[in-house]
């Protein structure tokens, strides 16, 4: 399975592994932005082999065989279209994506953990609508009362994500290494080069 660590060591961009393929949709854009739908290289030729996808981009690397050569496929695109679930699983990473990695009461990205803005012991759920994101401090500075018993205020209510505002959100979060091959399907929210 690919791994990000490999990509972040030049030595080791002569291996195979280093060469995820980028998945596109069968309308050309990301199975999903966070995170990246990357498939390792083996996967992806096989997927090939099978039909399954078109090469849309290969690496400047090849793979053998005694009786064949193959480009590694850098960016492949499924030729039957997923439709993706209306609704995010409830998770604590989606969470932390939909409040964008900081704490609601604070706006601090450091020790996050969540809150319930209504407590359970006050009848409160565990649910989209009542969990945010926050700061180990705010959460215990809160304790079990609600917001306005401890006089804190929540940047967002929480509420319930669609799969399509989560992508949204991930566009926010480039990874660290995006392959030159890449960047014409994906549309982070970064500075364009004039």
């Amino acid at each position: 399975m690919y791994h990000p660590d490999i990509l972040d060591n030049p030595a080791s961009l002569r291996h195979p592994e280093s060469c995820p393929a980028l998945i596109l949709n069968a309308d050309y854009t990301p199975l999903s932005y966070y995170p990246l739908s990357l498939w390792p290289w083996q996967t992806a030729i096989k997927a090939v082999f099978l039909d399954k996808v078109d090469i849309i981009d290969s690496y400047d690397r090849a793979v053998h065989s005694p009786s064949f050569t193959m480009q590694i496929p850098s960016v492949i695109a499924l030729r039957q279209y997923v439709k993706p679930s209306e609704y995010p699983a409830f998770t604590r990473f989606n969470l932390f994506l939909r409040d964008k990695f900081a704490c609601q009461y604070c706006g601090s990205e450091a020790n996050l953990t969540f809150d319930h803005v209504v407590p359970r012991r006050q009848g409160g759920g565990t649910s989209w609508e009542n969990v945010t994101t926050a700061c180990l401090q705010c959460n215990l500075k809160k304790g079990g009362r609600t917001p306005r018993e401890a006089h804190m205020q929540l940047m967002l209510n929480p509420h319930r994500p669609t799969s399509w505002q989560l992508q949204e959100r991930g566009r926010a979060f480039p990874p660290n290494y995006l392959h030159e091959s890449w960047h014409d399907w994906l549309y982070w929210d970064i500075e364009l080069e004039e």
